[in-house]
């Protein structure tokens, strides 16, 4: 495999590559998603606390306007600050503090659950005026600015179709009682807000996919960042010893009886494993006891040390296995003579012979990666598991 495509990225973020990408700020964020959230959330408060708000803004406008002989002997304009603030601020608490409870979670959703500090964090760059330019006008601020373009498009065109439908009743106000007149001017607003916020929602919608692409894309692995993280995360003392315990509970389980009745056991060096016997006077082809991928695979391998069963590193034979029969069932027909190959040479061992390992030839149409993804070129995967 050459260095080229040894380097390329075509691997799927792991989850700890998104979790180290979240601990450094780069996580998904879709600004839409966060202002449609607000818009709803606003425009659902003005709808069932609107009263209250007028209720209290009324008052403060006859507090405010209504004078006696007490106001003009003794005027303090720190008490008409503190009414005001009396009968202005819970209303306005009450649409602050939800606002801000959703910001806060739509940043723990996007940061996978956690507070991301390093987006607080002052970055030169952010101030540089050529990072600026840079950002304004090359290909991603051209995007950018297209979606922006797209955005007022489709909001000018929700407030038109707003204007058409309710200008009987904008043009109308001032022409009966001022209660009627607010209360229409209200509901008028209203179906404003949520007009817009559906289109917002619609961005939103349109947006989050296009978002968790681009972070898909920006976070891809090579094989050998995949490797070098396996080596890393399997060499931490916690792995081992979680990985440790977990093949001791597989080892006690079912598994361990179906591999004391196989013959032989044939592996993908660390990932795949599968244990066969084979018995004419019981079936007429060799059948899976047990087969494993992960820490299944490895706590097969270590019962197959302790039983000293014949362990053979044949990768893509055991992925074709692997993927193609079940357990205590007899392997597929196309791979007969693959595995007659590989009883032969148990068999010899067990005669105290020392054949070399036999050349396995698995049919183009059972050769599968580690994924389970059928393969053109056999060889090239099973050199990379």
């Amino acid at each position: 495999m050459s260095e080229e495509t040894a380097g390329e990225k075509t691997y799927a973020p792991t989850e700890k590559r998104l979790v180290d990408a979240a601990k450094k700020g780069d996580v998904l964020r879709s600004k839409d998603a966060g202002t449609a959230a607000v818009m709803l959330l606003g425009g659902a408060w003005l709808a069932i606390a609107g009263p209250w708000l007028l209720e209290g803004l009324s008052q403060l406008a006859r507090e405010a306007f209504m004078f006696d002989m007490r106001d003009v002997n003794d005027f303090s304009v720190d008490a008409l600050l503190h009414q005001s603030l009396l009968l202005a601020l819970p209303a306005i608490l009450t649409l602050a503090v939800p606002v801000i409870l959703v910001t806060l979670l739509s940043q723990l959703a996007f940061g996978r659950g956690r507070w991301v500090v390093d987006n607080l964090k002052a970055k030169g760059q952010r101030i540089n005026p050529l990072s600026g330019l840079k950002r304004m006008f090359g290909p991603q601020g051209l995007i950018e600015m297209g979606k922006g373009l797209l955005k007022i498009a489709l909001l000018g065109s929700i407030a038109a179709w707003w204007w058409w439908t309710s200008m009987e009743t904008v043009v109308g106000l001032g022409r009966g009682n001022l209660s009627a007149q607010l209360s229409a001017a209200w509901h008028a607003i209203i179906s404003l807000i949520f007009a817009l916020a559906a289109g917002l929602v619609v961005i939103a919608f349109v947006d989050l996919p296009i978002q968790w692409m681009r972070q898909q894309k920006r976070l891809k692995m090579s094989h050998q960042e995949m490797r070098d993280e396996n080596k890393e995360s399997e060499g931490s003392p916690e792995m081992k010893a979680a990985r440790r315990q977990r093949q001791r509970d597989i080892a006690t389980g079912s598994v361990a009886g179906a591999m004391r009745e196989a013959q032989f056991v044939i592996t993908n060096p660390t990932h795949f494993a599968v244990a066969m016997t084979y018995d004419p006077l019981k079936a007429s082809a060799p059948i899976v006891l047990a087969k494993g991928r992960g820490d299944k695979a490895m706590a097969m391998k270590e019962l197959a040390r302790e039983l000293d069963l014949p362990t053979l590193e044949i990768p893509q034979l055991a992925r074709s296995v692997y993927y193609t029969t079940r357990e205590r069932q007899i392997i597929c027909e196309d791979l007969y003579g693959a595995v007659a190959s590989v009883l032969a040479y148990v068999f010899s061992l067990k005669r105290g012979e020392t054949p070399p390992l036999p050349a396995v030839d698995v049919p183009a149409a059972l050769c599968f990666d580690a994924d389970g993804r059928l393969t053109v070129n056999p060889q090239a995967e099973a050199s990379l598991s």
